[in-house]
C-alpha cells in the first residue's frame, strides 16, 4: 500500500485551546498521492553514545546542540550533535537524528487529504452532517482517535511511517499534534490522545526508536505510563512551559523558540538545563531567504 508523502510542517503560532476548529465538506475520492521515499542506508546513525532507556533504545543526550530542519535538509552546523527532520528526508550522518510524523492529523494540502479520504475515509474525525473536522491554523484534517478499534487502525498506518524512519536510520520518532483533542470541537478526550500515544510508543521501541513528547503540558504526568523518552516543545519560554518540561525530562528537551525575545529569555533562564534553538518560524534551509538558526 501506498502512503501519503509529508509535507514540510512548520512551526506553530497558535497553542492548543487557542484556535476553534473548522468543518468542511468531506473530501470525495480523487488520484492517488505519492508514496514514501526509498529505504536509506542508515548513515543517520548518531556519534556518541546517547544513554539508553529501559526499553533498550537511544535516548538523546542532555543539553545537545540542535537543529529543527521540517522545511527542508541542509548540512547541519558543525557544534549541532541533533537534528529533526521530516520523515521523507534522509537522516543527518554523525548526529541523532529524530523523525518527525504527523501523526494526530494528516498533513496540510488536497493530495494527503484525498489520500486519506480513499484509503481509511472512516479514520477521519467527522463532525455535523459527517463533515471532516480541520485544524483551521494549518488546514490539517484530525485523524478519528476516539475509540479502540479506530486507534489500533492508525496505530498500523502511522506504525508504518515509523518503521520507514527506523528503515532509515533515524534514532527516535516526534509524532506531532498531540494536542489535537483541543482542535476537536469536543469530540476527542486528552485520554484519547494518551491512548494513542501509548500505542505509538509501543510501536517506536518495538523498532529501536526512542520517541518524544511534542508539547501538550496537560499530558506530562502521564508521560511514563504512555512510554514518551523525551520531549520537543515549541516556545516553552514564550509559554512559561520550560520549568515543567525541564522537571519532567531531566534537561532531555529540545526547545524551539521563533522570536529574538523569547530565545533570549530562554537562553538566560534554562540555557543550562534545556537544549534551547532560535529558528525562523518556517524553518527554512540554510542558504534560503529568511533562514535563522541559533543555539544558547
Amino acid at each position: 500500500m501506498k502512503w501519503p508523502t509529508s509535507k514540510n510542517r512548520f512551526g506553530r503560532t497558535l497553542r492548543a485551546g487557542v484556535g476553534g476548529v473548522l468543518l468542511l465538506a468531506a473530501l470525495g475520492p480523487l488520484a492517488a498521492c505519492s508514496s514514501d521515499a526509498p529505504g536509506r542506508d542508515g548513515s543517520g546513525t548518531s556519534a556518541g553514545r546517547p544513554s539508553g532507556s529501559a526499553d533498550g533504545v537511544r535516548r538523546p543526550p542532555a543539553d545537545a546542540a540542535f537543529d529543527y530542519q521540517l522545511g527542508g535538509p541542509y548540512r547541519p552546523p558543525a557544534k549541532v550533535r541533533a537534528v529533526a527532520r521530516d520523515r521523507t528526508a534522509d537522516p543527518a550522518p554523525g548526529r541523532y537524528n529524530i523523525c518527525y510524523v504527523n501523526a494526530f492529523q494528516a498533513q496540510p494540502g488536497k493530495e494527503a487529504a484525498r489520500w486519506w479520504q480513499r484509503e481509511h475515509p472512516e479514520l477521519l474525525l467527522r463532525g455535523e452532517g459527517g463533515r471532516t473536522v480541520v485544524d483551521e491554523d494549518w488546514q490539517e484534517p484530525l485523524l478519528d482517535i476516539s475509540t479502540k478499534a479506530k486507534r489500533s487502525a492508525l496505530a498500523e498506518v502511522v506504525g508504518e511511517w515509523i518503521e520507514g524512519c527506523a528503515r532509515d536510520g533515524f534514532d527516535a520518532v516526534e509524532p506531532d499534534n498531540l494536542d489535537s483533542y483541543e482542535r476537536s470541537d469536543g469530540l476527542l478526550t486528552a485520554d484519547d490522545a494518551a491512548s494513542f500515544a501509548r500505542l505509538l510508543a509501543r510501536r517506536s521501541h518495538q523498532e529501536g526508536l526512542a520517541i518524544a513528547q511534542k508539547n501538550t503540558t496537560d499530558l506530562l504526568d502521564r508521560r511514563r505510563t504512555i512510554g514518551f523518552d523525551f520531549a520537543v516543545t515549541e516556545e516553552c519560554a514564550r509559554y512559561q512551559e520550560c520549568r515543567a518540561f525541564e522537571e519532567a525530562y531531566e534537561g532531555r528537551v529540545f526547545d524551539i523558540e521563533y522570536e529574538t525575545e523569547d530565545f533570549t529569555a530562554a537562553c538566560r533562564s534554562w540555557g543550562k538545563e534545556l537544549s534551547v534553538t532560535l529558528r525562523d518560524r518556517d524553518v527554512r534551509p540554510e542558504g534560503e531567504a529568511g533562514h535563522v538558526y541559533r543555539h544558547c
